[in-house]
Parts: structure tokens; sequence; C-alpha cells
């Protein structure tokens, strides 16, 4: 029990500075929220992490409290099996995330209205806003390239007697390079709905894998 405590409060204050210094919403803080979780602390794989990531961009709400959401209970119904601890591993990772926030827009927003034509104010301004462009494409990078990929001969065996394959890949195959690059390219150009490309995604994933 102790050292479930400690792992909820190592995840309290993990998300209490990523929440803190992050700049520019949800995308911005994935790469952050990946070299914690993944990287750092190793709580989750890479590819477990990346399926959080596309849950989180499929259900209602901000990206990067959904990924907080999830990544709390994962880490803790984890470590202690129980889906009630889990629960609380989700409340105290989204908590710790948006607090900071919530109390600096509290002490700004009565001031912002004074400031925000200030040269220092807009100096820093304009500082932030390609620092949180490179923190997006960073996400991007990280959630797209970053992997390593086990050949099928590396499976590992189930108690059950199955052999399954462990992939640690984001794109392991032409296949995923070309439902990105089709799915880029009706983004973009076509200006297709994210709603229907969704579905369309889903139901080609089904066909392909």
């Amino acid at each position: 029990m102790t050292d479930t405590i400690i792992l909820l409060l190592q995840l309290f204050w993990t998300f209490l500075l990523i929440g803190t210094f992050t700049i520019g919403g949800g995308y911005a803080m994935l790469s952050l929220i990946q070299g914690e979780v993944v990287v750092h602390h190793a709580w989750l794989s890479e590819k477990t992490f990346t399926d959080i990531v596309a849950i989180s961009q499929m259900t209602p709400g901000p990206i990067g409290i959904n990924t907080a959401t999830y990544v709390g209970y994962d880490v803790l119904s984890a470590a202690s099996g129980s889906h009630l601890l889990g629960i609380l591993g989700s409340f105290a990772a989204t908590l710790a995330l948006v607090l900071p926030s919530f109390v600096i827009m509290l002490m700004i927003v009565r001031f912002y209205q004074k400031f925000k034509s200030n040269r220092l104010f807009e100096g820093v301004m304009g500082a932030i806003r390609p620092t949180v462009a490179g923190l997006i494409g960073a996400a991007a990078v990280v959630l797209t390239l970053k992997a390593t990929w086990l050949p099928p001969e590396a499976g590992s065996i189930l108690p059950s007697g199955l052999t399954i394959d462990i992939v640690r890949e984001n794109f392991p195959d032409w296949k995923s390079w070309l439902l990105f690059a089709a799915a880029f390219a009706a983004s973009w150009w076509g200006k297709v709905s994210p709603i229907l490309l969704l579905l369309i995604a889903a139901g080609a994933g089904l066909l392909l894998y």
C-alpha cells in the first residue's frame, strides 16, 4: 500500500510539473508526457502510450486532459491491480494537470487587458508562439518515429499457449504509412471531416489488420 501511495504522489507531482511548464495546449504537452511516463519513469511502453493518445483523440474533451486521465488510470491500476485505485490515479493526474493553468489564469486574467499592448508582453508572446509550434512538432515526431520494431519470430508465448508478435512501432509497415498519407491528403487538400476520416480509418483498420 505504501508503494501505491508513493506512486500516486509521483504521478500527481509529474503531471503538476507538466501542467505548469506546458504552453500551447494538449498537443504541445504530448512530448512532455511521453518523456516523463515512457522515458523517465518507464510507467508505460511506447506502444501503450501511443494507443492512449489515439483513444484520447477519439473521445470528447481536450487531448491533454484525456491523455492524463488514461495514463493515471493505466499506471495505478497496473501497479495495484485495483480498478478503484486506477480511478484515483485518473483523478490525481487530471487534477494535477489542470491545477496550474486554473490558478495562473485566475491570477492573470484581471491584468491581461491592462498589459496586452505592452511591448515587453508582446515580446514574450512573440518568443513563445514558435516554441509552441516546436513542441507540437516534437509530439508528432515522437508519436510517428520513436519506436523499436521486433520481427514476428521475436513473439512471446502467453500462458494459454498462444503466440503473439511484439511490435513496438507506431508505423510498422507500408499500410500504416499509406493510411497516414491518405488521411493527411484528405484532411489538408480534400477538407474531409475528421469524424468521417476516423470512421473510414476504423473500417480500413479492420480490413487491413
